[in-house]
């Protein structure tokens, strides 16, 4: 049976940033993947935008993670080669009723520590995109793009280099405790078993589900999963946008809103299609009879969206810890002082701004995890 330090499961952005940072201090990692590939779920379905950090609430761990994270992820690509570009976003508000409400993303952003925030009127937005139309506009510099398979990519490469490794096909089976350390067992032909000192879930979309293979671990601290659908459109022909627009958050998120890649090209998205509770089998189809809602909602603040340009791109499943209409709930990122049961860290919820967070989401980790380095010999 091998025996490893840490097990990871889950090879998503946040996954693999956990495993990295559990790396770097020493510790001998393995990362489960129940994929073919790594970053195959949430991780490749999202606009791979870096988060300023605007709208959390303050001292909540989306607030404090996106923040630290957006400046630890700028570095790391800089310093790693990755795609990027920092070209900011304006929050658009469209008539007085959404000017009301950047009042208040301004005031959550400063209570997070984000100052770079600019209050923009009218003018001053046609100046920048004249084809936004708006009344008013907060401009956000510190917004920007990444690629974010060239991130996962990074990050696998830094886990290997430090002696970790990441195993695809790898989905659990089962885990149980035997006298000072856990016992993973894998779904395959053979069953193979690991030995680990610590585990550290972060499954995504299946974090509930492998949370419930842990023989012994208390229900009471498996939070319920709400999950909501999210659609994607791209837009054919010119693209008159160099910066982000994004109108004021909705329910479930934050509106339908123009994003670039590090191409130029423009999407749309993500709208919110709330599941029905304890959908645990997804399908990833965008439904094209959306498009024309699409098209209501973009033409708020861009009214010369031309006719019959929006074109299915993709879709993406949030797993989330709130329901309709419930305020937005935090990240999770429970410890054995939380839930009682020694050397697991369980990760809920990590939707948005999980990519951006996702640098100091290993961070957090890696300081919960205080067994010794490479405590166990092979045996």
């Amino acid at each position: 049976m091998d025996r490893v330090d840490c097990v990871v499961i889950g090879a998503g952005v946040v996954g693999l940033a956990i495993a990295r940072a559990l790396a770097l201090s020493g510790r001998d990692v393995l990362v489960l993947e129940s994929a073919a590939t790594v970053g195959t779920g949430a991780s490749s379905r999202n606009s791979e935008v870096v988060h300023g950090g605007l709208y959390y609430a303050p001292g909540s761990l989306k607030a404090r993670l996106a923040v630290r994270g957006r400046s630890l992820l700028y570095e790391y690509c800089r310093a790693n080669g990755i795609a990027y570009r920092q070209c900011g976003k304006l929050i658009v508000a469209v008539d007085d009723g959404d000017a009301a409400r950047l009042d208040a993303i301004a005031s959550r952003a400063q209570a997070n520590g984000v100052h770079e925030l600019q209050r923009l009127d009218r003018a001053q937005v046609r100046e920048m995109e004249p084809e936004v139309a708006c009344v008013a506009a907060l401009w956000s510099p510190v917004t920007g793009i990444v690629d974010s398979h060239g991130l996962m990519t990074a990050l696998r490469a830094d886990v290997e280099a430090h002696g970790g490794a990441v195993a695809c096909r790898a989905a659990v089976r089962a885990v149980h405790r035997v006298a000072d350390h856990w016992i993973v067992t894998t779904d395959d032909a053979d069953g193979t078993r690991i030995a680990t000192d610590w585990i550290v879930n972060s499954a995504g979309l299946h974090a509930q589900a492998v949370a419930r293979t842990m023989v012994g671990f208390p229900s009471e601290h498996i939070p319920v999963q709400h999950t909501a659908k999210g659609h994607y459109f791209a837009l054919s022909g010119a693209v008159p946008f160099t910066r982000l627009v994004y109108p004021t958050p909705s329910d479930g998120g934050l509106g339908i809103h123009l994003t670039l890649d590090l191409a130029g090209q423009a999407r749309f998205g993500p709208d919110v299609e709330w599941l029905p509770h304890g959908t645990t089998s997804w399908e990833y189809a965008v439904d094209a009879t959306r498009a024309p809602a699409f098209a209501q909602d973009i033409r708020r603040y861009w009214p010369g969206l031309p006719m019959e340009s929006l074109r299915p791109a993709y879709a993406g499943i949030r797993s989330k810890l709130s329901g309709p209409g419930e305020p937005a709930a935090d990240f999770r990122i429970d410890g054995p002082a939380r839930h009682g049961v020694p050397r697991v860290v369980q990760l809920f919820g990590i939707e948005s701004p999980g990519l951006t967070a996702s640098l100091a989401i290993g961070e957090q980790v890696a300081a919960l995890v205080t067994t010794p380095v490479r405590a166990y010999c092979a045996a």
